[in-house]
């Protein structure tokens, strides 16, 4: 007899109460949820929680380090002799501050990660060029996943006509040379883009973001749409049908949430891919302006002094290494995790 058909005798045992009690913590235990099953399996996948934890902290440093480093590097430049004279300097304004006492200077203790040919200090530039980098990373993912899941849910729900139309349409722009379609669409809509937004960092940041997304959705629109194959010819969509549920609310309502986990794993490798093409385009010299540091335009300015000064592009070609591996190692442990035949 398993133990879920047993009972407990209270006659046969010497304390009735503890056994009641027993019963009731049984009874009264939380039921085991998908969510929870893989959250449990995505904590054993070490090099993913590694990811993770990697990801979260070059988060916080960008966005609530940058308060605590804002003050750190103003104290310590009036110690040395260069102090900032604007009036509660932030981030954007001591990136763009000269230290003349330490130019091309190795990281030390006033600048940790050290200085550019101007003086400019290092850490503060990746504080603020990451919040570029991980702004474009996660809204082209955003675009790229809305777009790829939109065409895939369509294809694969509909199928015969449509679903012919739109894979021709992914294969197209398979095949299309990304990078170069990114430097043209750049150098041909950056003016009318910047005149439009009023600020070239704004302007450079919507075509950037835009482009990226908009050529980087093909993978998500297959996955989506083979995943959508398999789901509509199970039963509970037929039972939909039957019960005359209308087609968009079997897709959205029905379909959808059963195909969020591949949508999931996507949207994480997007991020690593959309922060790569940022790179790419700043060191090129068409993504944002010389003075908006994003990790790739330290990279190129730094490459000109790899011998006298190799920090300059290795630091943040380092933090573009750790950031794009970290959301990697996260996306194979989310697969891992996602997936119900996965025995971690």
């Amino acid at each position: 007899m398993s133990e879920a058909n047993q009972t407990i005798n209270t006659s046969s045992v010497s304390d009735p109460a503890a056994a009641i009690r027993q019963l009731q913590l049984g009874v009264s235990a939380k039921p085991r949820t998908l969510l929870g099953d893989a959250w449990r399996r995505f904590r054993k996948h070490t090099l993913a929680m590694i990811g993770a934890g990697i990801l979260i902290f070059l988060t916080l440093a960008v966005t609530v380090g940058a308060w605590w480093y804002e003050r750190y590097l103003v104290d310590q430049l009036a110690q040395s002799g260069m102090p900032v004279t604007a009036e509660n300097p932030d981030i954007r304004v001591l990136i763009d501050h000269l230290d003349f006492l330490a130019l091309l200077s190795p990281p030390t203790h006033v600048h940790p990660f050290g200085t550019d040919d101007l003086g400019r200090d290092l850490l503060a530039r990746c504080i603020y060029g990451g919040r570029v980098s991980l702004a474009v990373g996660f809204v082209a993912m955003l675009i790229a996943i809305s777009l790829g899941t939109i065409i895939g849910a369509a294809a694969g729900f509909f199928g015969g006509v449509v679903d012919q139309v739109l894979m021709r349409l992914t294969d197209l722009f398979l095949s299309l040379p990304s990078v170069p379609l990114i430097l043209l669409t750049v150098y041909l809509f950056r003016e009318p883009v910047i005149q439009a937004m009023g600020s070239p960092e704004a302007g450079i940041f919507v075509i950037v973001v835009t482009v990226i997304g908009a050529l980087a959705w093909m993978q998500t629109a297959r996955v989506v749409r083979a995943t959508f194959l398999s789901l509509k010819e199970k039963e509970f969509v037929e039972a939909a049908r039957c019960l005359g549920i209308s087609q968009t609310a079997i897709m959205f309502r029905h379909i959808l949430p059963n195909a969020i986990s591949p949508i999931i794993v996507a949207a994480t490798l997007e991020i690593g891919s959309a922060i790569i093409a940022e790179s790419t385009l700043s060191f090129l010299g068409v993504g944002f302006p010389p003075d908006t540091p994003t990790w790739g335009r330290l990279v190129t300015d730094g490459s000109q002094y790899l011998q006298a000064a190799p920090w300059l592009a290795l630091i943040p070609g380092a933090l573009i290494f750790l950031t794009v591996l970290s959301i990697n190692f996260m996306g194979d442990g989310l697969r891992d995790a996602l997936d119900p035949r996965s025995r971690l």
